[in-house]
């Protein structure tokens, strides 16, 4: 197999990026992933998602973005939300951890997990927070990784797929101790 590779996009290379984000995102959704859509769910759905919000946190810096990529092609992506108050400037939250359907169970999440890290620190942040879908299968890869859950929120966001509210699971780690 070829090596993951992860970088950093931007504004500038944004639109080389895509279609290949637009790709997973649709991908992940119709496969059931609970990442804040529900099917219905189309390509130009996904592709608005990340020319309206990603690409303009990108160009201010709230978010920063991963991509992870086999050879030339991106296979997944992590988000890194900076956006955070005065009093909490020490923390960053992750998100929108996606790898595409034909690539998982290959490590790219956690390899993205442990880039993501990385930068967080170099950037001063030593807290990250998320939530995630209780009982999903991003839980256990968390958990491996040393985030710990402090709570659950019950009938948190509709579930992509079928007519009920699910369960979230928020999640913390610390970095630095």
């Amino acid at each position: 197999m070829s090596q993951i590779q992860i970088e950093t996009a931007t504004a500038d290379n944004f639109s080389h990026c895509l279609a290949a984000l637009s790709d997973i995102l649709y991908q992940c959704v119709l496969q059931g992933a609970s990442v804040g859509f529900i099917q219905p769910f189309d390509q130009h759905q996904s592709s608005q998602y990340w020319q309206d919000k990603v690409l303009p946190d990108l160009a201010t810096g709230a978010v920063v973005l991963y991509l992870a990529r086999i050879d030339t092609i991106i296979v997944g992506c992590v988000q890194l939300g900076l956006a955070t108050p005065a009093n909490q400037t020490h923390r960053a939250e992750v998100a929108k951890l996606l790898v595409h359907p034909q690539y998982q169970r290959r490590g790219i999440a956690r390899k993205l997990l442990m880039h993501l890290e990385s930068q967080a620190l170099r950037l001063g942040r030593s807290l990250l927070t998320l939530d995630t879908k209780t009982g999903d299968s991003a839980e256990p890869l968390y958990l491996s990784m040393g985030f710990i859950s402090c709570g659950t929120i019950p009938n948190f966001a509709k579930d992509p797929v079928l007519s009920r509210l699910d369960a979230t699971t928020i999640m913390y780690k610390n970095l630095r101790w």
